[in-house]
């Protein structure tokens, strides 16, 4: 921020953060959400600052570990207090991290700006304040608004009902303001979500009721309506639902991404069971509306939960240059890249087996496979097989390192992927 003069955090364009200017070091360290909720042993998750400077002796080595106040809260995703929303702002910067946990309604704010290596406990946010002051509870992504306030979607209400409802934080003290949404229809059920004021859009996702979901997966929960569908429309300004986008029962759309260029109306939603990647665009007329691009056929297997796997797409993300378009199957193993140069026919030009259910040597047998030819080789990193699949994604700004997690639920990965959790 020193080099450009009266800039707040982040970067002036997506372009230009790819481009590291101002320049920018590459990254050197890590915050990873890390999960003992489910495993038997009754410590509280914590925050690992992990080392990723090549040139240093502790490389890839976790160097810090800051444990939360409390047990069983299962952190999940994480965001900042401050970033690019609020560039054209001196008087922010990017000193906080904002941690949901989906569990226990809590949302922990810790400062890492003090000592980066050594993040340190700033606020805890309880979830009686979720709950008085917004009905609201099971909280999941954050995102920082150019207001400077920060902007949390939830899952239900502090019962373990479903409810899409969004949560305002003063982005100084931390409190909760309220809801965002200002009356009217709620969806039933929330998860992800991304905004784009230049087209007066917010567009939400769902995942399940949280009662349900926390129990395990069970496909007939599915068939009862308990998981998600929708794509939601909200009006920026307004902060109003205008439009539903039905995507089919048993979609369970999940991360929803658009593309970082901020004139373009369109982007990706990745739907977890049935398997595909919908492009979401706004039509000539001013609607919103989707259209499957990708298709991950499911494999007909032995020796696994259902006679048929699907890939469970859980995260999606996008290059700064909106070239590339990457995502990961949790179950079958893989993560992908699609060139999105043209958004309506991405082309796949990249995949690696990171874990996942159907590689060689374990449970399950692959009895037809629509894609490949051979089940996977197993990978070993070190010595050891990584347990779990790929879920999380993170990509470098300059796009040459993607960073890969493998949790997507603790009551989900005891269930798939019980070595996990060992």
């Amino acid at each position: 921020a020193g080099k450009c003069g009266a800039c707040g955090p982040g970067y002036a364009s997506p372009l230009e953060a790819m481009k590291g200017v101002p320049a920018g070091p590459r990254e050197q360290l890590l915050y990873l959400p890390c999960i003992y909720r489910n495993t038997g042993i009754g410590i509280p998750d914590f925050l690992a600052t992990v080392d990723v400077d090549p040139k240093s002796p502790r490389y890839c080595q976790v160097i810090h570990r800051l444990p939360m106040p409390h047990v069983g809260d299962a952190l999940h995703h994480s965001g900042w207090n401050a970033c690019s929303s609020c560039h054209g702002d001196p008087g922010k910067s990017r000193r906080f991290l904002i941690l949901p946990s989906l569990v226990s309604s809590r949302v922990y704010v810790v400062d890492v700006a003090t000592d980066p290596r050594a993040p340190r406990l700033h606020k805890v946010v309880e979830a009686e304040e979720l709950a008085r002051k917004a009905n609201a509870a099971f909280p999941h992504t954050s995102h920082c608004l150019g207001s400077g306030e920060i902007l949390i979607s939830c899952l239900g209400d502090p019962d373990g009902n479903g409810k899409g409802t969004f949560v305002l934080l003063d982005g100084e003290t931390f409190e909760v303001k309220g809801n965002w949404e200002k009356g009217g229809k709620i969806p039933n059920l929330g998860y992800d979500f991304w905004y784009q004021p230049r087209h007066n859009v917010l567009l939400s996702t769902e995942w399940g009721v949280p009662k349900v979901l926390a129990q395990g997966f069970d496909p007939k929960d599915v068939e009862k309506g308990h998981y998600g569908r929708h794509i939601n429309v909200w009006d920026w300004r307004e902060r109003r639902l205008v439009q539903e986008l039905d995507l089919g029962a048993g979609s369970i759309p999940l991360e929803i991404r658009f593309l970082h260029d901020p004139s373009a109306a369109q982007g990706f939603v990745g739907c977890a069971l049935s398997g595909d990647i919908r492009r979401f665009y706004r039509n000539t007329e001013g609607k919103w509306e989707a259209e499957k691009v990708i298709e991950v056929p499911s494999k007909k297997v032995q020796g696994w939960l259902l006679p048929e796997m699907p890939g469970l797409i859980t995260d999606i993300l996008i290059s700064l240059d909106d070239r590339f378009l990457y995502f990961s199957n949790w179950l079958h193993g893989d993560v992908r890249q699609y060139d999105i140069s043209d958004p309506k026919n991405p082309k796949l030009v990249g995949q690696v087996f990171l874990g996942g259910s159907i590689s060689k040597g374990g449970a399950v047998t692959v009895a037809e496979d629509r894609e490949l030819q051979d089940q996977p080789e197993p990978c070993v990193v070190q010595g050891k097989r990584i347990p779990g699949g790929p879920q999380m994604l993170q990509l470098s700004l300059d796009g040459r390192r993607l960073y890969v997690t493998t949790s997507l639920f603790s009551a989900w990965d005891r269930q798939f992927y019980p070595g996990l959790l060992k």
